[in-house]
């Protein structure tokens, strides 16, 4: 057929073709054509066309004509080529058999892939379909899988008793001891109509986490508040979150895992299709995220985390998501074309101070603090755990337990220790245990654990010359800080030293010789006639300059002789000038001081403009130095004859009152 084709193409070829070589070159154009079609579809297709009688004639014309109408596949050609016209409308009919046949030649060959493709696909379905009828019949199990099934079943039917802290834990807000203000201020802002996002400050074990599950309870039973009746509460740690920032993972976010590396389901990654998985953000939609210790959560992810806050959405991603797949499920293409809902109000809590936060978050938050537990909080709470084990508890063992933590879950942890410790000994009897539960139990509990006292004792006397008792915070726990002073002649007038215990810290070195000269500039003694050692008890690090007031009055006792009270302690930064300037930490060192049995604490007036009313503590603000001394020592000078000091003292302290933590000047001439 081709040499056919081949030669009668070469014969048109020539302008002087005699119409006996058109006769060949239209009849191998029909043998071609019947090839193609084959004769009884040619003969059909010829009819439909209407080119059967043309097909037949004897006539070249009509003959060509029937070609066109079937090549051309046009039933309203009527009038055939005129004899000028019958070589070149061979050559266009030849042209277009050609490329008939090489579509026809492209199209078997497809045609006959797509076959192959398609008996491939068969025979492995059907081997897909064996291998399911064999697992049918013989099941997945093994007596290897059957023996660990049922090692699992055994150790499911092992059930412990709930820990004592699941037991005791607060089952509603009035059963939280020692935070009425810290619930006031979150259910003002949670349980309302238009609930904000909250970071919680205070120290461990005050209640942050049980206070905000509660409150989110208290809002689901109010008709005002968007929360629903299913409204989850996710619990987090910020300290164990781990993430991938290359996204490969994200448990807080969620993430998106890639058919080929990360092992999506079979179904989607057969078909090239990327999975979302879906965080903790969209698992606590229309509820409450709670990240508990916050401050260690990832400066990164915590970007991140704001980003969802404002667009209530997790955006997903992926190079393999192709829009215009139809094998995509919906709910995939809607994750990636809408994002995951995460409509949901943040609470952090966090040990860390407001300044080791991250600006952006706390600008986007509002903020509750968590009051440190007193001792008489710690003694309810130790109360309320021993009514609801039904236990009748000795009045001293409370208090006992109140010496040693300030932390509830400690307090009920020593509690219980205690108990089973009686439970063991009287061999399971209750009624003998609750009777051997004594204070010197407690101590034996407390003596194995190696605790100390949380509180350490007054010094002990009503006054006391040289002594001082300033009060310092360690992240939201305020304490006493104990600073002595002795003085001594200089050996030679005007070549005195100074010594202190450098350990403390530069902050409270500088408050050393802010001192010096402060209280040479007030009472007119020169300090380089004295040799001065100042001490802080302890070596406590002092970070801040709150200690100078306290560092004034225990060298101004010693070098005047004058008693200082020691039922009260003070705070504060002195001026050169004798101004009391604010300090911060002033909750916590309340806190500390009325722990430690302090009657007053000696503040700046600016900061006891900040608080509320308080029990258990007098507040003594003072705006001078002057105010300062006569607070905080017992009695004037007794010799009224030393100058300065005495007039210090018949002013109502006025000399002791000036000597603020601030000076400049006078230490480097005592020879600091």
């Amino acid at each position: 057929m081709a040499h056919k084709a081949d030669s009668g193409r070469r014969q048109s070829e020539s302008p002087d073709a005699l119409p006996h070589d058109i006769v060949r070159q239209v009849r191998a154009l029909y043998g071609m054509l019947t090839d193609v079609y084959g004769t009884d579809k040619l003969v059909l297709k010829a009819g439909k066309l209407g080119a059967l009688r043309a097909m037949r004639s004897r006539r070249l014309e009509d003959q060509v004509l029937a070609l066109q109408k079937i090549v051309y596949e046009d039933p309203t050609l009527d009038a055939p080529p005129a004899p000028d016209d019958l070589l070149r409308a061979v050559r266009d009919l030849e042209e277009e058999v050609a490329d008939l046949i090489a579509r026809r030649t492209v199209e078997d060959r497809i045609e006959k892939r797509i076959a192959e493709k398609m008996q491939e696909r068969h025979e492995e379905y059907l081997r897909d379909i064996r291998l399911q009828v064999v697992k049918d019949d013989s099941g997945p199990e093994t007596p290897q899988t059957l023996r660990r099934l049922e090692q699992l079943e055994a150790l499911d039917r092992v059930r412990l008793a709930r820990t004592v802290l699941e037991v005791l834990r607060p089952a509603s807000l009035p059963d939280v001891v020692g935070q009425d203000r810290a619930i006031k201020a979150l259910l003002g802002k949670v349980a309302s109509p238009f609930p904000q996002n909250v970071i919680l400050y205070g120290p461990p074990g005050v209640g942050k986490t049980t206070v905000a599950r509660l409150v989110l309870q208290e809002a689901k039973s109010l008709s005002y508040t968007p929360f629903g009746p299913l409204a989850p509460f996710v619990e987090i740690d910020g300290s164990t979150l781990r993430w991938d920032p290359r996204e490969v993972t994200n448990p807080l976010l969620g993430s998106v895992h890639d058919p080929i590396y990360q092992g999506a389901r079979r179904e989607l990654a057969e078909g090239g299709v990327p999975e979302p998985k879906l965080g903790l953000v969209t698992e606590a939609h229309g509820g409450i995220l709670f990240i508990d210790e916050m401050g260690e959560l990832d400066p990164l992810l915590q970007g991140k985390l704001l980003k969802v806050l404002e667009d209530k959405r997790v955006a997903y991603d992926s190079s393999y998501y192709d829009p215009s797949d139809a094998s995509v499920p919906k709910y995939i293409k809607k994750l990636f074309e809408e994002g995951a809902p995460a409509d949901f109000v943040l609470i952090g809590a966090t040990t860390r101070d407001p300044e080791d936060m991250s600006p952006a978050l706390r600008s986007r938050c509002s903020e509750v603090f968590f009051d440190p537990l007193t001792p008489d909080d710690i003694q309810l709470i130790v109360k309320g755990a021993a009514a609801r084990l039904g236990v009748e508890l000795d009045p001293h063992v409370a208090a006992v337990i109140s010496q040693y933590t300030i932390e509830g879950r400690k307090a009920i942890s020593l509690f219980a220790d205690a108990y089973g410790l009686a439970m063991y000994r009287c061999k399971g009897d209750a009624g003998l245990a609750a009777a051997a539960l004594t204070p010197d139990l407690v101590l034996e509990v407390i003596s194995l654990g190696r605790l100390t006292p949380n509180t350490p004792k007054r010094p002990p006397g009503k006054t006391a010359i040289g002594r001082a008792l300033g009060v310092g915070v360690h992240g939201y726990l305020g304490s006493l800080l104990e600073i002595e002073a002795v003085t001594f002649p200089a050996r030679h007038r005007g070549k005195g030293t100074i010594r202190f215990n450098e350990a403390a810290g530069t902050m409270a070195r500088d408050s050393v010789f802010n001192a010096a000269s402060v209280i040479r500039r007030l009472i007119g003694r020169d300090l380089a006639d004295f040799d001065l050692h100042i001490n802080i008890v302890g070596g406590a690090q002092v970070e801040g300059p709150s200690a100078g007031a306290a560092v004034v009055l225990a060298l101004l006792s010693a070098i005047e002789e004058r008693p200082l009270r020691q039922d009260v302690a003070v705070t504060g930064e002195v001026s050169i000038r004798g101004e009391m300037k604010p300090v911060g930490g002033v909750y916590e060192k309340i806190f500390g001081a009325r722990q430690a049995g302090m009657r007053a604490l000696i503040m700046p007036a600016e900061n006891a403009r900040e608080l509320p009313p308080l029990e258990g503590i007098e507040i003594i603000a003072v705006a001078d130095a002057t105010e300062l001394m006569r607070h905080a020592f017992a009695s004037a000078p007794a010799d009224p004859a030393t100058g300065a000091g005495g007039a210090s003292a018949g002013g109502a302290g006025a000399g002791g009152a000036g000597a603020g933590g601030a000076g400049a000047g006078g230490a480097p001439a005592a020879g600091g």
